[in-house]
């Protein structure tokens, strides 16, 4: 089949579908990834053809709009305020997504884009599942993940997951206006299409395992978990980290991923003298956030591939993304996970009760003070590193791409 699969958002939010589309290219199939044009060099060597969209992502977190997200200290409120941005992106994604799509033969649409993505395979008279990387249907068994995770009781935690529902329909208004109006397409309203899809069990994969999230006893059918997608990325490390890494103990590595923070300035300097404090070298990595540092103990890098790095280290601290939380449990090291926004706050949860994680240290009371004691639990507990070792092995056992081949093969017939 030329499947499309259509996302949005940072690097976390994409990077899994080249790991995905690889193995659904391994079997035969034609895959087109369509996301912004910033991470075309994701998909390179993995059998993966792309088409760019038009957005900036990382320009859209550093505007002024992007930066307010840190003025909103409740999960709804920064959930409000992105969904503000993100209406003009969306329709300005969308004739590409339809020009690809009206080649293809099926639409794969990942959670960040999933209403206009069913929207464009209704309109082409086409089939569609959805590919999502959090747990984004409504249940009553925990908090809402894009409001942070926190269990508000049966009842609210379903209201919640309505109210994101809801929300989520939001960014997509003009986008479907532009659908009817430049793409001739007759289409219902945002709302009613969801319940059709929903009534009519839409399929929706989810690239997460088990043993990090169980699968909700009050999803309908056809919500299925299907395993991690990792990335597609075959690169080396750089030889100033392999330099660093053979020059002392394993170090601790602190990144932020695509996050950003109101002072990167001030921040790199809590991490540092947390890593003092606790008597562990580091390997920063600057990301969207802008950390550096630099001392004896003390490298700052870019890009570097989790996949060979997370491995070697002693511990990570991240923003748990869920791309960054799935690369260091794959890893099998012990991590102290530092919430930024969204659903950071059900997955730093899901590792502290995993036991991978001795607690969470959310990025507005990220002090030294904070960091360097859940620095010397995370490495200096056996149980951690135990625990997060006994999780990977479960996860190396796991193939979540048959799932979605299985899957492919039910629209197919």
């Amino acid at each position: 089949m030329r499947l499309v699969i259509m996302t949005a958002g940072s690097r976390g939010d994409v990077a899994p579908y080249t790991g995905l589309g690889a193995g659904l290219a391994r079997s035969g199939h034609e895959v087109t990834l369509v996301t912004h044009g910033l991470f075309e060099p994701l998909t390179a060597g993995s059998g993966v053809r792309f088409h760019p969209t038009p957005v900036d992502p990382h320009a859209e977190l550093h505007s002024e709009r992007g930066r307010g997200l840190h003025a909103s200290t409740t999960g709804l409120g920064k959930l409000l305020r992105v969904v503000s941005m993100a209406r003009s992106a969306a329709e300005e994604m969308t004739d590409d997504l339809v020009l690809v799509a009206r080649g293809s033969d099926a639409v794969l649409a990942a959670g960040a884009v999933a209403p206009l993505g069913r929207a464009i395979a209704e309109g082409l008279t086409l089939p569609s599942l959805g590919l999502f990387l959090q747990p984004q249907h409504p249940t009553r068994e925990f908090g809402a993940p894009m409001l942070g995770g926190r269990s508000l009781g049966a009842v609210g935690n379903h209201l919640g997951g309505m109210a994101v529902t809801t929300a989520v329909d939001q960014v997509f208004t003009r986008a479907m206006r532009r659908l009817r109006t430049r793409h001739g397409m007759t289409l219902p309203g945002l709302a009613a299409s969801r319940r059709a899809h929903e009534r009519a069990r839409w399929p929706v994969l989810h690239g997460f395992s088990e043993a990090v999230v169980s699968r909700p006893r009050d999803w309908r059918p056809g919500l299925e978990i299907a395993g991690y997608w990792w990335p597609h990325d075959t690169r080396s490390l750089p030889p100033d980290v392999e330099e660093f890494l053979a020059a002392g103990p394993a170090p601790v590595f602190i990144g932020l991923g695509s996050a950003t923070v109101p002072d990167p300035e001030r921040l790199s300097g809590e991490i540092a003298r947390a890593l003092r404090a606790a008597g562990l070298r580091g390997i920063i990595q600057q990301g969207w956030a802008g950390l550096a540092a630099r001392s004896d103990e003390v490298i700052t890098v870019g890009d570097v591939p989790h996949a060979s790095l997370f491995p070697r280290t002693a511990a990570v601290v991240h923003h748990a993304g869920a791309g960054t939380t799935a690369a260091v449990l794959r890893a099998g090291v012990p991590s102290v996970p530092v919430p930024v926004q969204f659903d950071a706050g059900f997955w730093a949860a899901r590792l502290v009760a995993l036991g991978t994680a001795p607690c969470a240290v959310p990025l507005r009371r990220l002090t030294a003070d904070a960091l360097a004691p859940a620095l010397r639990r995370a490495v200096g507990d056996p149980a951690h590193r135990s625990r997060a070792q006994e999780v990977a092995r479960r996860l190396a056992e796991e193939d979540g791409v048959a799932p979605v081949l299985a899957a492919l093969d039910r629209l197919a017939s």
